[in-house]
């Protein structure tokens, strides 16, 4: 009974048989022996990064050790010595076996009549474009998130607003100290200086034209309807947007979100829900802090440059400048500070799983609310102007 090798043997035989391409130079001549196969690419990409200083020609190559070539082999055959210098070795060499030979001149015919195209320095105007659309697409991008989690935010506001068992009141009053009491002082003192700065500029322009009473108008008015908000507001995204964005990036670092998610409760609700809330309810308080400080900043400045008293600047105010500019002023205070703080909490959400996303991200946030701010308020004051508000 005949015995028949196994299809083990066979493939243990073919390793045996099977020899890696090799470069062996001697002189000035250069043998090429085993088989160039892709199985030994890397090997003899790199072989073959060592012998290509030198320019090598048909008389001075040998390949009678050349054993089995396949397409991969033969570009790096033509990578070694060059298309036409391959093609004539094939037609001196008869030794070759038939398919060899007619496999390198194929390869080599192809590469040598098709060869790579150069890659095309894009012009500036492609350049420009190309950039101006991906920031679209980025910018695009956020804005779809950013819709997404506000209405994931209002859709659990609805949820729990019905059950008080589940407020969270604890994290709420704590993220009203950090958001609004801790951050009185330095709305205060900004606001305060700015109104000083403000009220200056108002009586050297107006010197001029004999009507420096006119500075305080400007410091109440400025200070009511724009400066007081935008400013707390600034303020805010730059140190509380940042915070959220933070610390919920450390807690997804330290893989603390999949923890919360494991025990069956929504990050959404028990991290960024009560955030939200003590932001819209300390921007509103930080806005008016702020108006005051701008109104003492400039009356101060009245008083030491432009001789009005406080009496006066306060009778002033009183009598020129309308409620409504305060109501307009602190109506936009709860919808800037909701839009930073769920910037900053998305913000935390996106950190990947490195440190260094958690300060990509915190820079993002930060960025991102200080537009989205300013934005609006450019919004909103032009909607006020046209109703006549």
């Amino acid at each position: 009974m005949p015995i028949r090798a196994s299809s083990a043997d066979n493939e243990d035989t073919a390793r045996t048989l099977r020899q890696p391409g090799t470069l062996k130079s001697a002189g000035s001549t250069l043998a090429i022996q085993g088989d160039w196969t892709l199985a030994d690419y890397q090997s003899l990409k790199k072989s073959i990064e060592e012998h290509s200083g030198k320019r090598w020609l048909p008389e001075n190559i040998d390949l009678k050790d050349l054993g089995r070539v396949d397409t991969a082999g033969a570009s790096l055959l033509i990578a070694l010595v060059g298309p036409e210098v391959l093609t004539t070795l094939v037609q001196q060499d008869s030794a070759l076996p038939r398919e060899q030979s007619t496999l390198l001149h194929t390869v080599a015919d192809a590469i040598q009549n098709n060869p790579a195209p150069e890659p095309e320095s894009p012009s500036p105007v492609s350049q420009f474009l190309t950039e101006t659309g991906k920031t679209v697409e980025a910018i695009w991008h956020l804005l779809y998130l950013l819709a997404g989690f506000i209405g994931q935010i209002l859709a659990t506001l609805f949820v729990i607003l019905p059950k008080p068992s589940r407020w969270r009141v604890t994290p709420f009053v704590a993220a009203i100290q950090n958001t609004g009491l801790n951050a009185l002082p330095i709305v205060a003192l900004l606001t305060f200086l700015v109104g000083a700065v403000v009220a200056f500029l108002g009586a050297t322009v107006l010197k001029e034209f004999g009507a420096t009473i006119y500075t305080v108008n400007l410091v109440a008015f400025s200070f009511l309807r724009e400066f007081g908000v935008l400013l707390a507001a600034i303020l805010l995204a730059g140190r509380t947007a940042s915070a959220f964005t933070a610390q919920i990036g450390a807690m997804k670092v330290n893989e603390e979100l999949d923890a919360i998610r494991t025990m069956g409760l929504d990050p959404v609700e028990l991290l960024v829900i009560p955030r939200v809330l003590a932001t819209m309810v300390s921007l509103p308080i930080l806005t008016f802090v702020g108006m005051l400080a701008g109104l003492v900043g400039g009356g101060m400045v009245c008083a030491l440059s432009l001789d009005i008293s406080p009496a006066q600047f306060m009778a002033i105010v009183e009598r020129d400048i309308a409620l409504k500019h305060f109501l307009v002023g602190i109506s936009k205070a709860p919808v800037f500070a909701f839009l930073t703080a769920a910037i900053g909490c998305l913000e935390g959400f996106k950190v990947g799983g490195s440190a260094q996303s958690v300060g990509v991200h915190t820079t993002s946030s930060v960025v991102q609310s200080i537009f989205i701010v300013i934005l609006l308020d450019a919004v909103a004051a032009l909607f006020f102007m046209e109703m006549g508000w």
